[in-house]
C-alpha cells in the first residue's frame, strides 16, 4: 500500500462488499487503524487523528481515536472490528480485533439507533435516496443483533433481498418506513447482553502496549 500505509496494524473491507449487498458498480471501502511511531506525539505537532488514502475510498484512524469512537459505541468504527473482509493485520491488529468485546456497552442501543434516525431525518419521502434508505434500515439491523447477541450484523444474510429492493427503489417508500419504525421499536425495547460499561482498562492496556511497540 505504499508509505503512507506501512504504519496500519489493521485494513478491513466494509461496506456493501463486506454486508452481502455489492452490485457490480460498487466500490470497494476500505477502513483502517495506523500507529505512527510514540515519539511523534511528543513534538508540538501531533499527528493526525485520521486521515483518507492512499487507496481509493479508504480511510483510516490513528490507533487511540479508533479505541475512543469504538468506546463511544460508534457504529462505523465497532462493524470495523467484526468486518468479515480483513485485507491487513499485524500482531497488533489482531489483539484489537480479539479485544473487541471490551468496547461494548449500553451505549450501542442510543448509537445505533441514534444513527439510523439521523439518516432517516435527511431523507425526502418524496424522492428519497434509495441507497441511504436502504443503509439505514440495514444499520437498524445490525444494532439490533448487536444488542441481542453481542455482536453486530455484519454479512445480512436473509435480509440481502428486501433490502437490495429498496436500494433499487422497488419497494414503495411507506413499506421502508414501516420496516424502519418496527425495527427502531425492537432496538428501543430489546432485551440486552451488552453490559452496562466498556471495559475501560482492557483498552488502555492494549494502547499502552501499542505505544511502547512503536517507542
Amino acid at each position: 500500500m505504499g508509505d503512507a500505509g506501512d504504519d496500519l496494524i489493521l485494513s478491513v473491507v466494509v461496506g456493501s462488499r463486506a454486508y452481502g449487498l455489492d452490485t457490480g458498480a460498487s466500490d470497494t471501502d476500505r477502513r483502517g487503524v495506523f500507529v505512527p511511531p510514540t515519539e511523534d506525539f511528543w513534538r508540538l505537532d501531533k499527528p493526525p487523528t485520521h486521515r483518507d488514502g492512499p487507496l481509493p475510498e479508504q480511510f483510516s484512524w490513528e490507533v487511540e481515536r479508533f479505541c475512543r469512537l469504538a468506546l463511544e459505541a460508534n457504529p462505523t468504527v465497532l462493524e470495523c472490528l467484526w468486518s468479515p473482509i480483513v485485507e491487513v493485520t499485524t500482531p497488533a491488529g489482531q489483539r484489537l480485533r480479539e479485544l473487541r468485546g471490551a468496547f461494548l456497552s449500553w451505549r450501542a442501543h442510543q448509537t445505533f439507533a441514534g444513527y439510523a434516525d439521523a439518516q432517516f431525518r435527511r431523507l425526502d419521502p418524496a424522492a428519497p435516496k434509495w441507497k441511504q434508505a436502504m443503509h439505514m434500515v440495514r444499520l437498524l439491523l445490525s444494532g439490533l443483533h448487536l444488542v441481542r447477541h453481542g455482536d453486530p450484523l455484519i454479512q445480512v444474510g436473509p435480509h440481502r433481498d428486501r433490502l437490495l429492493a429498496i436500494r433499487r427503489g422497488e419497494m414503495p417508500w411507506e413499506r421502508v418506513d414501516a420496516w424502519r419504525a418496527e425495527l427502531a421499536a425492537e432496538l428501543a425495547a430489546a432485551d440486552s447482553v451488552l453490559p452496562e460499561e466498556p471495559d475501560r482498562r482492557a483498552v488502555e492496556e492494549f494502547l499502552i502496549d501499542v505505544r511502547r511497540e512503536h517507542l
